[in-house]
C-alpha cells in the first residue's frame, strides 16, 4: 500500500479548507474546529505550509491564515512536498541514499518512471479542483465480452 503521511494528508485538508473560504483568512483555532483536527497539528501544518509559501500569515488579534496564491495555482504535490519533502515511492527514487541493490536491480529504472507518474498526477490536481463537488469515480473493472457459439 502506498500512503501519504498523516501530516501530509492533514496539510491537504487544511489547505483545501483555506481554498474553500478564500480570500478570507482563518485563525488556527477556527481552522482546527472547522477541519476537526487537533489544534497543535493544525499549527504544525500551517507553519510548514507557510514556510513553503503555500499560505501566508497575518499576526495580531485579527490575524489568521490564507492561501498565498490562488487555489488553481497550488497543486496537491506542492502541499505534500511542503509537509513530507520530495516525493519518493522507493529508496532508489529518494535522496535518502543509494540502495544496496543499486547496480543490479532490474526494477530501478521503472520505479523512476512510476515515481514521476505519481508525482505528475499529484501535480496536476490543484486546490481549486479539490474544492469542487465530487464526481463519481469511473469503474476500471475489466469488461468481458463473452461470445458463445453453439456446438
Amino acid at each position: 500500500m502506498i500512503i501519504l503521511s498523516k501530516l501530509a494528508d492533514y496539510g491537504v485538508i487544511v489547505a483545501t479548507h483555506l481554498a474553500s473560504v478564500a480570500p478570507a483568512q482563518v485563525n488556527a483555532v477556527h481552522l482546527a474546529a472547522d477541519t476537526r483536527l487537533p489544534q497543535t497539528t493544525v499549527a504544525k501544518v500551517l507553519k510548514l505550509l507557510s514556510k513553503a509559501g503555500v499560505v501566508s500569515a497575518v499576526r495580531g488579534a485579527a490575524g489568521g491564515y490564507r492561501l498565498a496564491r490562488h487555489a488553481q495555482e497550488i497543486s496537491v504535490a506542492e502541499i505534500v512536498a511542503a509537509i513530507d519533502g520530495d516525493f519518493a515511492m522507493t529508496q532508489c527514487t529518494s535522496k535518502i541514499g543509494p540502495c544496496d541493490r543499486l547496480h543490479y536491480c532490474p526494477t530501478r529504472p521503472h520505479w523512476h518512471r512510476i515515481n514521476q507518474a505519481v508525482g505528475d498526477a499529484l501535480g496536476n490536481i490543484t486546490l481549486g479542483e479539490m474544492i469542487q463537488p465530487s464526481h463519481p469515480i469511473p469503474s476500471f473493472a475489466p469488461q468481458f465480452n463473452i461470445e458463445t457459439t453453439a456446438p
